[in-house]
């Protein structure tokens, strides 16, 4: 096991640095122009930044060479203001590429985080259900949050700041050599000691900082699972229990933390540290060789400079040695910041890459007309018929009327390996039928239903459509041909008209109203204090739940599709409601393939097909009446000799 682990840190690394690289690509993929001329603006102001290095040794000369030789303020001035008004210049053109390297950066910036966010969630569209069953919602927040804003810290602070101070760094050593290769050579071995202590602790810190990014997405998902199911939290008298589960999540966001900014914190002083003790050794050496007169090796003499220690050279090579320390911890704490995006842009990319969702369906669904002979015409037009539109190799396209008749055919699934739901399940759904499931909890009723839309795909067996075996039908025209009220309701922010609308976008105000009216919602939203036109926000937590999924049933009449699915559409109405909703719902069903599912038997009654399911079988199948002559599960569970759980 041992023996394992450094491969795995070692191979994770890899990816951090991949994931690193991948988004710099991007990020230049973007902004072919804008970030290559940031980088120019930052080089630039960088390089000013090293240039009064110089003048301070050659004004510092000419001053001690003035004051030597007794020459007038007249005279001086004709040597030092040319050299001092130059610097000036140089500064002022500094400000101006600082002034535009930012803008650019911030326009940058943001764009960048603006268009990873948008990949990042059209890409979670395309993504299959079971992708969200395995993840917690606040885990998926978090990558929206944290783990993009560490791009926002390493695009927008960190790589300016390790290219203003590389090139602070490269520049301030060349004219160190040039001054003098002694004093460089002793500031080098310092530096060293410096990168030594660096990787010491930022190997440390990058190690938590990494462990810190997960801590964190827990904690989000933990703390959004408690908020989405407070009133249970509260019911079952489950404070404490929570709170102990969230002091350990952040005990260990705690522990992680605090681990890499103890390392990260650490790092600054002691680098900065290390510079002040350099800065007095070289000023003690360079003294030194002043007095001393010792012979000063520099590329400069080379060129005929001076072959001694100057009172200038040292004057300039402390200004310089302050310069490169402090750059060099500048280097050293961006780091933490690196680290942490590498960790957040693994995370990103591991979400972005993600499968898509399977689809090799080719069947598409389109509006069609009929003539009195049975011929099939494609049409713009909603006209309330449909046809399953049927590309061939040779290059010819068939037509088929939606009907509504499902099949399944010995079908088998199951959610996890070895654990089956289903097994040999085979359902019949004539045109126009109205086909309910019942069953315990856990029978693979709503599993049927999942199949159907092809949320999940089946292990074996077969199912049709008019015929036509899902698979090959796209997933988006297999979705569109079905409207299905789920038991769990789910209302967005907006009106209720917008909610219900959301069955059909091009749906007029009108058509929504007569979907509400048809769904028994409309003697309650004209209640409501601005009607079709109140707000609702927080999954509509202003209204019942009876009230919230009256809206989700006028939302798929609205859409008006040919086959129903109703996964315990009544479940959450009282029964005088219910019977309201049920003439509705009766008139909804009308000439349309229903499939229903219900705890309450009352609602399947009238049902053409009933089917029993126990442990993913069907045991039982016929309509009421026959179920009943039959007295086995069904008439007891209607007798009340069974109840369903």
């Amino acid at each position: 096991m041992n023996n394992r682990t450094p491969s795995g840190n070692m191979k994770r690394e890899k990816g951090n640095i991949k994931s690193l690289t991948r988004a710099m690509k991007m990020l230049y993929g973007y902004y072919p122009v804008m970030v290559p001329v940031s980088v120019v603006c930052i080089v630039f102001s960088a390089i000013v930044a090293v240039i009064p290095a110089i003048f301070l040794e050659k004004v510092t000369s000419a001053i001690d060479l003035c004051l030597k030789n007794g020459t007038p303020w007249s005279e001086a001035s004709s040597i030092i203001l040319p050299k001092v008004f130059t610097l000036l210049f140089f500064y002022i053109l500094s400000i101006c590429s600082v002034l535009l390297e930012t803008q650019l950066a911030a326009i940058v910036t943001q764009g960048f985080l603006s268009k990873m966010r948008k990949s990042l969630f059209e890409g979670m569209q395309d993504l299959p259900i079971s992708f969200f069953d395995r993840k917690k919602h606040g885990d998926i927040m978090s990558f929206y949050t944290n783990d993009i804003d560490t791009l926002r810290q390493l695009i927008g602070q960190s790589l300016p700041t390790l290219i203003r101070a590389s090139t602070v760094v490269v520049g301030v050593l060349c004219i160190m050599l040039w001054f003098s290769v002694w004093l460089t050579l002793l500031l080098l071995v310092g530096v060293v000691f410096m990168f030594m202590v660096s990787k010491k602790l930022g190997g440390g810190s990058a190690k938590y900082f990494v462990k810190m990014q997960g801590s964190v997405a827990a904690q989000e998902g933990y703390v959004q699972e408690i908020m989405n199911g407070q009133k249970v939290v509260k019911v079952f008298c489950h404070e404490k229990q929570s709170k102990n589960d969230f002091d350990k999540l952040n005990n260990d966001l705690y522990e992680h933390g605090y681990r890499a900014h103890a390392f990260a914190n650490t790092l600054g002083p002691i680098i900065m540290n290390i510079g002040n003790v350099l800065y007095v050794i070289v000023t003690i050496v360079g003294c030194a060789l002043l007095l001393t007169g010792a012979p000063n090796l520099s590329i400069s003499a080379l060129f005929g400079g001076a072959k001694v220690m100057k009172v200038g050279v040292i004057v300039s090579f402390l200004s310089m040695t302050k310069q490169f320390t402090g750059n060099i911890n500048q280097v050293s704490q961006q780091i933490n910041s690196i680290v942490m995006a590498m960790a957040g842009a693994t995370r990103v990319f591991d979400l972005m890459d993600t499968p898509p969702e399977a689809d090799d369906g080719y069947v598409t669904l389109v509006n069609c007309e009929i003539d009195s002979n049975g011929n099939i015409t494609e049409t713009d037009k909603r006209t309330g018929k449909w046809a399953w539109k049927h590309p061939h190799g040779d290059g010819t396209l068939t037509y088929t009327e939606l009907k509504g008749d499902v099949t399944m055919t010995d079908v088998d699934f199951s959610y996890v390996e070895g654990k089956q739901v289903l097994k040999g399940v085979s359902v019949y759904a004539n045109p126009g039928q109205k086909v309910a499931f019942v069953g315990a909890t856990g029978a693979g009723k709503t599993t049927i239903t999942n199949l159907i839309n092809r949320f999940y795909d089946i292990e074996d067996g077969k199912i049709r459509y008019d015929g036509i075996n899902i698979n090959k039908i796209k997933k988006s025209d297999l979705r569109r041909s079905l409207g299905i009220v789920f038991h769990d309701t789910n209302l967005f922010t907006g009106t209720v008209m917008d909610n219900i609308r959301y069955g059909r976008l091009e749906a007029t105000d009108e058509e929504c109203i007569a979907a509400a009216k048809l769904a028994g919602a409309d003697d309650f939203i004209t209640r409501l204090p601005k009607g079709y036109a109140t707000e609702l926000s927080n999954n509509g937590s202003n209204l019942s739940q009876g009230q919230r999924q009256l809206i989700a049933i006028a939302r798929a009449a609205v859409a008006d599709p040919p086959v129903m699915i109703l996964d315990e559409a009544t479940s959450s109405i009282d029964t005088r409601t219910e019977a309201i909703v049920q003439k509705g719902m009766d008139k909804l069903m009308e000439g349309r393939t229903v499939f229903v599912i219900a705890h309450r038997l009352s609602t399947v009654m009238n049902s053409d097909v009933i089917m029993v399911l126990d442990h993913g079988e069907i045991i039982e199948r016929g309509n009421h009446q026959k179920l009943i002559e039959e007295k086995g599960t069904y008439y007891q569970l209607y007798t009340g000799a069974f109840e369903l759980e």
